[in-house]
């Protein structure tokens, strides 16, 4: 008897992403550095100013770390109760932060004390910053006003009261000290003059504003909240240009990087996105846990990111050096030569030859298909990791299945919860081109088995209409297809034709010559 075979996996070319300059760009970071926090990380603000250290808010304390520290080099702790905003100054010297309590403070960052106390909102501060001039403060609060303070006599310059929910998000312009945005759960975000004393121009957004951010240009503003991230044309009066949703749940915060002023966005669903200049998602960096706050560095060395579990992850760049270093240490193993040591050895012909037998290793399907239990083995082929990640090795398996005529004892006799893994991996794939032929056998399988007891499931009853629309729809797709492929044909042809006849064609002959002959 010849000895059982593998069930053999093909190997299909997989569509990766297209590789481009930003995609080469963002991968160019080496694993984050974990930084256990006192509380949630609700705000990360980096100095503009070399070294660009960065402060991290966090319960009721602002950390301010070194590009390259894991510990903090200075501690601002004065805060009964939760810190919010920690903003720096454009000069890297001062900060400003909010707090719980409805107090501003102002923080010299070689000192500890706090060297200004802001008094005039009656609920927690959430959002704080310094105008582009650098001598005023403005404060977002939930008692639902910002205001403007005058940095050197701590007095409350204006107030506006123009939105109707709190306000957590804000960003001042820098090429005119006297405006200002801010972002507010009442799903608008205005644009509020300090000289008129009143917004001056409002876009709504349609949920939540959690954070709004300029462009250097200034011509272009962009809020997040809810799902979406909305781009506005300030240039055009507050015009909607993009609206992005491509996280799956509330967009906390983005920044800006200073490479092609590429956009990143944070979310709850532990995700980073980074888009180029067209929008497009080009990098994603995966988290541990929700994300609340996002910062990057200048000069993009550093990606700092702050989590609901109280953790902040820092990435830094690869550096060339780096590269050439870890190269040269994998170099110091040993020599290829020792590992084919012999490979090639080619007998004498006096020698005798002792053969030693291979151990065939088999997977787990292969040894349930050997004792032909072909359902387990199908159970085993479609486990969550392996449908998930490996299609290819449940397709095979399949087709091992059909091959030996045993593909409909594999799919009889199952329960509502097999059934729907089946169901739900064919709505996956079948419309692969790569898997589609074994696939359409088994939904015909499916369907003949159990064709009478589908009505006593509303889930498999669900998943089979649907897995009906898919089909229909890539019915109608492919009849379209096949449309546009004659009319290919016919256009290709007919210029084929056009051709030969050009080239088929006489040259004239010339009216002198005409009357030479005659």
């Amino acid at each position: 008897m010849a000895s059982f075979k593998p069930t053999k996996i093909q190997i299909y070319p997989k569509l990766g992403e297209k590789v481009t300059e930003d995609t080469l760009y963002w991968k160019n970071y080496k694993p984050a550095v974990q930084i256990k926090e006192f509380g949630a990380v609700t705000k990360i603000d980096f100095s503009p100013l070399p070294p660009h250290n960065y402060a991290v808010t966090a319960s009721t304390r602002i950390h301010v770390y070194g590009p390259h520290s894991q510990e903090p080099i200075r501690s601002f702790t004065r805060f009964r109760d939760t810190a919010y905003g920690g903003s720096f100054r454009g000069d890297g010297k001062l900060l400003v932060a909010g707090s719980e309590e409805g107090l501003l403070r102002l923080f010299d960052i070689s000192g500890r004390v706090a060297l200004r106390q802001f008094t005039g909102h009656s609920k927690a501060v959430h959002t704080t910053s310094f105008l582009s001039d650098g001598f005023r403060v403005m404060s977002g609060s939930d008692d639902l006003s910002c205001r403007v303070w005058d940095v050197a006599s701590a007095v409350e310059l204006s107030s506006f009261t123009e939105h109707t929910d709190y306000i957590r998000a804000a960003a001042p312009s820098k090429l005119n000290p006297d405006l200002f945005f801010t972002g507010s759960y009442d799903h608008t975000v205005k644009v509020f003059d300090v000289r008129s004393g009143s917004s001056v121009m409002t876009m709504q957004h349609g949920h939540p504003v959690e954070c709004v951010l300029l462009y250097p240009s200034e011509a272009l503003l962009v809020s997040t909240g809810g799902r979406y991230v909305k781009i506005w044309d300030l240039l055009k009066g507050g015009e909607q240009l993009v609206s992005l949703k491509n996280h799956h749940k509330t967009v906390t915060c983005a920044c800006l990087s200073s490479t092609g002023n590429k956009l990143l966005t944070g979310s709850l669903d532990r995700h980073v996105k980074v888009y180029n200049s067209s929008y497009k998602v080009v990098h994603n960096f995966d988290c541990a846990a929700s994300i609340l706050s996002l910062a990057i560095a200048p000069d993009d060395e550093v990606v700092a990111v702050g989590m609901t579990n109280g953790v902040l992850s820092v990435r830094h760049r690869k550096h060339k050096e780096e590269k050439e270093t870890i190269t040269g240490r994998r170099r110091r193993g040993p020599a290829y030569r020792v590992f084919v040591k012999g490979k090639n050895f080619v007998p004498k012909q006096d020698d005798f030859l002792v053969s030693k037998p291979v151990k065939l290793h088999l997977q787990k399907y292969d040894k349930q298909l050997k004792s032909f239990e072909v359902s387990k083995a199908l159970d085993t082929a479609l486990q969550t990791w392996t449908r998930t990640h490996k299609p290819e090795v449940t397709v095979a398996v399949i087709m091992e299945l059909n091959r030996r005529g045993t593909l409909k004892n594999a799919l009889a006799g199952r329960n509502e919860e097999s059934l729907t893994k089946i169901l739900s991996f064919l709505l996956k794939h079948i419309t692969d081109p790569r898997f589609s032929r074994p696939l359409l056998t088994v939904g015909d399988l499916v369907l003949d088995l159990y064709q009478q007891v589908i009505p006593q499931s509303p889930v498999v009853e669900r998943l089979m209409q649907r897995l009906l629309d898919l089909l229909g729809r890539e019915a109608e797709l492919q009849q379209e297809l096949l449309q546009v492929l004659g009319i290919l044909d016919t256009l290709f042809a007919s210029l084929t034709l056009r051709k030969e006849v050009t080239t088929l064609a006489a040259p004239p002959v010339a009216q002198g010559s005409q009357l030479q002959a005659a």
